[in-house]
């Protein structure tokens, strides 16, 4: 399996090249609350696949990632787009270097699973301690939304064993509403998706793609929400 840690520090653009080919979310996160002119933070903003599709309507937006790299693509994202309203800042989920009460709305795209995997030790300390930061960040009224993997080369959710209690704990012990999407990618020939999931995902989805002939690969993916006055989650 590819080591996305790396793929993160050092591979920013082709890691774009990939993600580029997955359709703009944007319509999803309004539906569930609608974000113009709030003040947003993208938690693991990554090259910007959801930074850049919510900040033209944004009163503001914060971009937070580990790597950056890949804040770096994000910014030159935003400037080309001519925007004004971003910061970006390197961060760790676990201490975000913001103010309390400084969030309408919280985005988090495809990062949290990594500190929530079971195979890293103390998970749901982790979990905890990220939701007890969202959480005193958020604004009364808030929303914090999440959108995490559910399979990539499947049709129907199939979720990684590994994040399941993660999951799990995200509906019962943290109160977030779940609703599935399709995420497919979608690449311009056999070949650019052969090379670029095997860059990412590994052999496992590249061999299927070539098995498959796939310019299209399927992907689920589920959006998690929790509304900040339906439940509180000081756990």
């Amino acid at each position: 399996m590819p080591n996305h840690d790396e793929i993160y520090e050092q591979e920013a653009q082709k890691y774009h090249q990939l993600i580029s080919t997955q359709q703009d979310l944007h319509t999803y996160i309004d539906a569930i609350r609608a974000y113009e002119g709030l003040d947003i933070v993208d938690i693991g903003a990554g090259t910007g696949r959801l930074t850049t599709v919510l900040a033209p309507k944004a009163g503001s937006i914060i971009a937070l990632d580990a790597s950056a790299s890949m804040l770096a693509v994000t910014a030159d994202r935003l400037r080309q787009a001519g925007l004004a309203n971003w910061q970006t800042a390197v961060a760790d989920h676990r201490k975000l270097p913001l103010a309390d009460g400084s969030a309408d709305l919280i985005v988090a795209g495809w990062s949290i699973c990594y500190l929530g995997s079971t195979n890293v030790p103390d998970w749901q300390t982790n979990i905890r301690t990220v939701m007890r930061e969202l959480t005193r960040i958020l604004r009364p009224g808030g929303t914090i939304i999440i959108i995490e993997t559910l399979g990539t080369g499947t049709a129907t959710p199939s979720p990684p064993d590994f994040l399941q209690s993660y999951y799990t704990a995200l509906e019962q012990e943290y109160g977030f509403s779940r609703q599935v999407i399709r995420t497919d990618l979608v690449f311009d020939s056999i070949e650019e998706a052969e090379r670029l999931t095997r860059f990412f995902f590994g052999d496992g989805i590249a061999d299927q793609v070539v098995e498959n002939n796939w310019i299209t690969v399927p992907e689920c993916a589920g959006i998690w929400w929790r509304h900040a006055d339906s439940h509180m989650m000081h756990k």
